[in-house]
C-alpha cells in the first residue's frame, strides 16, 4: 500500500485534495497545474504530521501523455515546514523544494506463467484510475521528506552509558557516590581513630 493510499485509507477525504479527473486530460497536449493549499488545509496537515506549522506549500507540475496509455506527472513541490528540536525543544525551520514524479498506469493482472511489474519495486508508478488526486501526492511526497528527528544546528544529544542486562558481576570503573557517605560514617562512628 502507498503511503497515498494509506493516507486516504485512514481519511476519505484527505487534508489536501485537488481531484482531477483522468477523463478530461487530453491525449495530445500536457495538463499544467498549479496547487496552494489554504491555511486551514496546511493546518490539517501540520496535525496529521505531527508538526507545528506548514507554510508556503505549493505544488506546480504537468501532467503528460505516456506510452500507450498512462500519464506522467511531473512537478516541484516547496514547503516550509516548522518542528520542535529533538534536544532543545527550539524551533526548526526546514525548507523542502524537491522534484516530484509519479508515472499512472494501468496495473496488467497477474498471470501465473508471466512476471510482471511490481507496483512496490518502483516508487514512481501509480495505479491509474479514473481520478489523480494532486493534493494527495503533493503529501505524500511531502510526508516522506519531513524530517524525523529535527535539530537546532549544533545541537547533541547527551551521551548515554548502558550496561548489558547480565552485567550485574562486572565493575565498573565509574565514581561511587555512596562510597565517600560510608567512609565518612565510619569515621564518625568511630572518633577514636
Amino acid at each position: 500500500m502507498t503511503m497515498a493510499e494509506t493516507i486516504k485509507t485512514q481519511n476519505p477525504t484527505p487534508e489536501f485534495s485537488r481531484i482531477l479527473k483522468v477523463s478530461t486530460l487530453n491525449n495530445t497536449t500536457d495538463f499544467e497545474f498549479e496547487e496552494v493549499p489554504s491555511d486551514n488545509e496546511t493546518d490539517a496537515m501540520a496535525a496529521l504530521f505531527d508538526v507545528v506549522s506548514i507554510r508556503k506549500m505549493r505544488f506546480v507540475g504537468r501532467i503528460s501523455p505516456f506510452e500507450d496509455a498512462g500519464w506522467l506527472l511531473e512537478g516541484q513541490l516547496g514547503a516550509t515546514v516548522s518542528q520542535n528540536c529533538v534536544v532543545t525543544l527550539e524551533r526548526v525551520r526546514t525548507r523542502i523544494d524537491l522534484d516530484v514524479r509519479r508515472i499512472f498506469t494501468t496495473m496488467p493482472e497477474p498471470d501465473e506463467n508471466e512476471i510482471t511489474l511490481d507496483v512496490s519495486d518502483n516508487d514512481e508508478l501509480e495505479p491509474l484510475g479514473k481520478e489523480i488526486d494532486l493534493g494527495l501526492v503533493a503529501m505524500e511526497t511531502l510526508a516522506l521528506t519531513i524530517p524525523e528527528y529535527p535539530r537546532v544546528e549544533g545541537a547533541e544529544l547527551p551521551e548515554s552509558r548502558f550496561s548489558p542486562p547480565d552485567a550485574s558481576d562486572i565493575e565498573e570503573e565509574a565514581p561511587k557516590p555512596f562510597a565517600g557517605l560510608a567512609a565518612l560514617k565510619e569515621k564518625l562512628s568511630n572518633p577514636d581513630e
